[in-house]
């Protein structure tokens, strides 16, 4: 049987909380959807699992312009397409019901969210970085076993 383990994060801002590290740990790819706030974040996420980024809107300097504004993903027998903000799916060109794309993962709003489209998951993972009005702080994995998705939301304690 043929299973892998994705973690994703987002909007960590420049905060890295232990018990994301914890969360994501068993991951064999960690995406980071964007506004990561500091390239230690990225380093740290490595000493887990190999880390695919995309720049988000908070993210700048010279780390950070080497970072993609979006890309596409591949984990097993799937790809994934990752940026950081989804309502510029469009502006990139990328129609998300084309055959090829499991799911869009995307950060931005600080919502976790999982919903299906046209036969393309969705995720956003949410925020962990620092908490956000009353949202929560959470990441997210996603089990690719036979080629399905099955993800999951993990909330995080705030403090």
């Amino acid at each position: 049987m043929s299973t892998h383990r994705i973690g994703v994060i987002s909007d960590t801002h420049g905060l890295l909380r232990p018990k994301a590290l914890d969360a994501l740990r068993g991951s064999e790819l960690i995406i980071h959807a964007g506004d990561v706030g500091r390239p230690e974040i990225l380093d740290a996420l490595r000493e887990i699992a190999p880390v695919m980024a995309v720049r988000g809107n908070v993210d700048r300097g010279a780390w950070a312009s080497a970072l993609p504004e979006w890309q596409v993903v591949a984990a097993g027998p799937v790809r994934f397409y990752v940026l950081h903000d989804a309502n510029y799916l469009g502006h990139f060109g990328v129609n998300a019901a084309a055959p090829g794309y499991a799911a869009i993962i995307s950060g931005h709003t600080h919502r976790p969210s999982i919903a299906r489209r046209d036969g393309v998951l969705w995720l956003n993972p949410g925020s962990a970085g620092p908490r956000r009005f009353t949202l929560p702080v959470t990441v997210a994995v996603i089990d690719v076993i036979e080629g399905v998705l099955h993800p999951r939301l993990i909330e995080l304690p705030p403090a």
